[in-house]
């Protein structure tokens, strides 16, 4: 949600070039393609730029910074999780090996998004203060 107009029209902009750029993927091989991707590149980067002017518009931040660290690590063994999941498919070649190193990969996975990162977000909460 925009907190201004001008915030507004960048992100209507983002929205126009994100799609010129995916129909120019979608139609690479054609002429009209290759000028919808060029068209969208372009205007995707106008709307970054235009994000880029409105941020000093936004003011201090709600919530103060949370430790990186517990981030880091969370999102780390969430990634790992679905590491072990993908690799659980080429390691073993049985239903039954694939199937258990699949649920142990989600559970380590949701076990860093459902433990780890909440409780690094949570450290310094607002309504903490």
């Amino acid at each position: 949600m925009a907190a201004d107009t001008g915030q507004g029209r960048s992100f209507a902009t983002f929205l126009v070039g994100l799609t010129g750029a995916c129909a120019g993927i979608a139609y690479l091989s054609t002429g009209m393609g290759k000028l919808a991707l060029v068209a969208g590149g372009a205007i995707l980067l106008a709307s970054l730029f235009a994000f880029l002017k409105g941020k000093p518009r936004e003011g201090k931040p709600a919530q103060n910074a949370s430790p990186t660290g517990m981030k880091l690590i969370g999102a780390f063994i969430a990634a790992f999780g679905w590491v072990l999941t993908f690799v659980g498919i080429q390691i073993t070649a049985s239903v039954g090996g694939r199937l258990v190193l699949a649920l142990v990969g989600i559970a380590i996975s949701l076990f860093g998004i459902l433990s780890i990162l909440p409780a690094a977000f949570n450290k310094k909460a607002i309504w903490k203060a």
